[in-house]
């Protein structure tokens, strides 16, 4: 039982300390923006509010519905504001803790890319 124990407690101890792993950039023939190449504005809500599920580079730790590299080939400007504002199936709605304009900002850049 004690071991058992022990094992799940250092299971989930790698999990932890796996997610807090250094993540690496990447742009590849400028196909792959950064958050480097971001306004400052946009790359400091990106970091507070989107980063944990949609990675520094935009490849989407959960899957390939949180990968926003091209999203624009997806999704137009609007779209990808209201889904900011109104979230979606796993997707949290920020229309009550983002104002319009740093909504708008986000969309733009992220049409962008």
């Amino acid at each position: 039982m004690k071991s058992s124990k022990l094992m799940f407690v250092l299971l989930f101890a790698v999990i932890l300390l796996s997610a807090c792993g250094d993540q690496k950039e990447q742009k590849q023939s400028g196909d792959i923006v950064t958050l480097k190449q971001a306004p400052a504005d946009v790359e400091a809500i990106y970091k507070a509010r989107c980063i944990s599920c949609h990675a520094i580079d935009l490849s989407g730790k959960m899957g390939e519905q949180t990968n926003l590299q091209q999203v624009h080939v997806r999704l137009s400007y609007d779209e990808i504001a209201a889904k900011i504002s109104m979230g979606g199936k796993t997707m949290p709605a920020f229309e009550e803790s983002l104002s319009a304009e740093e909504i708008n900002a986000l969309a733009a850049w992220l049409s962008k890319q």
